[in-house]
């Protein structure tokens, strides 16, 4: 079953809160914004910040850019 039209209109990224896409593949919803790609698992979206990747960022990047979205690994 794919994620329906419905559902996307009212899904938001939770790190930007900036509206999401499917990727053309249908694993993933991508924010139009920051670039964070949701996967989606048994038909559902995983909208966590901890769980998504940024697509075209390194994970360092990703770090710099949204500090006070990352938990510090320098604690």
């Amino acid at each position: 079953m794919a994620i329906s039209q419905d559902l996307l209109e009212i899904l938001a990224c939770p790190a930007c809160k900036a509206k999401v896409e499917l990727k053309p593949d249908g694993s993933a919803l991508k924010c139009v914004e920051c670039k964070r790609v949701y996967p989606i698992r048994d038909d559902i979206p995983v909208m966590l910040i901890d769980e998504a990747t940024v697509e075209g960022v390194t994970i360092e990047e990703a770090a710099f850019e949204a500090p006070d979205e990352q938990p510090s690994r320098h604690s």
